[in-house]
Parts: C-alpha cells; sequence; structure tokens
C-alpha cells in the first residue's frame, strides 16, 4: 500500500477526497491522507483551517510533508479561483488564457518552485464545484422541488466540461451555484452531490480531473518506492 498526502483547501475538499477518492484508490493499492491548509495560528497553538493563505505559507507545509520519507507523493487540491497574488507562475499569465492551459502553466511553476520528485501538484478548474455541475440532475436531486438543471445545462454547460465553466468574480462555478441555489453549503452539498454523481461520471466530464486521478492511482503500481 502506497501513502499519499494530499494537501487540500478545506473540509468541502477533504470530505470528498475520503468519501469519493478515498474507497477507489484503497482498490489501487494508495492509500489517501487529506490535510486541511493551515492559515494561521493562535498564541496557545491552535490552528484557524480553510482557504489558501499566502503561498510562503502553503509550501512550508508542503515542504513538511515531503519530509515524510514514507509517503509516496504529496499532492495538492486547491482551486485555481482565487489563489493568492504570490503563488508561483501567476503573475508571468496571458491576460486571457485558455482554461486548461491556465492551470497546466500553474501546476508546472508550482511543481518546478517545490522541486521534488514525490511532488504532484494538482489544481482545480476552475474550482472544486465544476465537480458539482458535473451532473445537473444529481444537483437538482439535492434540493427537492427544485427544477434547475435544463438551464445549467444550457446556458452554463453549452456543450463543454464543467471545467471550462470561468473564473470571473460572478460567474465562476460556486457564484453561479450559490446565486440559482441560495441554500446550497459548499461544505455539505459538494461532497453529497459528487458522491451521487459517481466517480466515473466525474472524471469523463473533467478531464482535468481525470488525469490527475490517473496520476494518483499510478501510485499503486510496482516501481514506487513505499
Amino acid at each position: 500500500m502506497k501513502r499519499v498526502h494530499v494537501l487540500v483547501e478545506g473540509q468541502t475538499e477533504e470530505a470528498f477526497l475520503n468519501r469519493v477518492l478515498y474507497p477507489h484508490l484503497v482498490s489501487s493499492a494508495v492509500l489517501l491522507t487529506p490535510i486541511i491548509v493551515s492559515t494561521k495560528r493562535r498564541k496557545h497553538g491552535a490552528k484557524f483551517k480553510g482557504g489558501v493563505p499566502k503561498y510562503v505559507q502553503v509550501r512550508k507545509q508542503l515542504l513538511r510533508l515531503l519530509g515524510d520519507s514514507s509517503v509516496a507523493a504529496v499532492t495538492t487540491m486547491f482551486d485555481l479561483y482565487g489563489l493568492p497574488d504570490d503563488f508561483p507562475g501567476l503573475g508571468g499569465l496571458p491576460a486571457a488564457p485558455d482554461g486548461y492551459r491556465k492551470v497546466e502553466a500553474l501546476e508546472a511553476a508550482l511543481g518546478e518552485d517545490i522541486a521534488d520528485q514525490r511532488f504532484r501538484p494538482y489544481l482545480s478548474l476552475h474550482e472544486f464545484e465544476a465537480l458539482v455541475l458535473a451532473s445537473p440532475e444529481n444537483l437538482e436531486t439535492a434540493f427537492p422541488g427544485a427544477s434547475f438543471a435544463d438551464l445549467i445545462r444550457s446556458s452554463w454547460l453549452g456543450g463543454k466540461s464543467p471545467e471550462e465553466v470561468n473564473d470571473g468574480p460572478e460567474t465562476h462555478p460556486s457564484a453561479r451555484i450559490c446565486k440559482l441555489i441560495p441554500s446550497f453549503h459548499k461544505a455539505i452539498h459538494g461532497p453529497l452531490v459528487t458522491a451521487r454523481i459517481g466517480l466515473a461520471t466525474l472524471r469523463e466530464k473533467c478531464p482535468h480531473f481525470d488525469r490527475w486521478v490517473t496520476t494518483l492511482e499510478g501510485f499503486g503500481a510496482a516501481g514506487h518506492q513505499e
């Protein structure tokens, strides 16, 4: 069994990994451990957790996790939307790059900065809620009496991947969902809906996410160090 640590943005991602990815990866001989990024520390030692703080803090935590020689890999699950200004590569991006090119460039810059062969960076394009949009029907069933699946499919997705829903301040996935469904709670409904959707559909509809899962599966294959 290969151990993989995942530094995640918050409780939503932690719950998603434990509920949806963990059981699948165990079958591939990979033991996934999500760890919520610590944002700041109180005087008496307790930590505030959740959200992506300044990159310098994230970097320290990643290097600390990589200091554990018993893990096969360390990865991340942060939203591309809302990254801190000091994030590697962010300042050198074109004004309006293609979403997939943008996320790949930032992941590459992060990987270069950490510079460890066991590190496999992943950023959600554009944020975790893109996975929720992989099946508007399942989102609809979480809110009895609601009828908005056709609206999401036609006006938001328009035949594109949910990962391509853009990252404007009023149009990123969670902003769109919360405007349409004010009672939507990311930490509650996000893991619930994605579990209903199922990993197979999430991978089919979200190719960048699928590539990350494939990478994680690979750590269970022969040839990786314990």
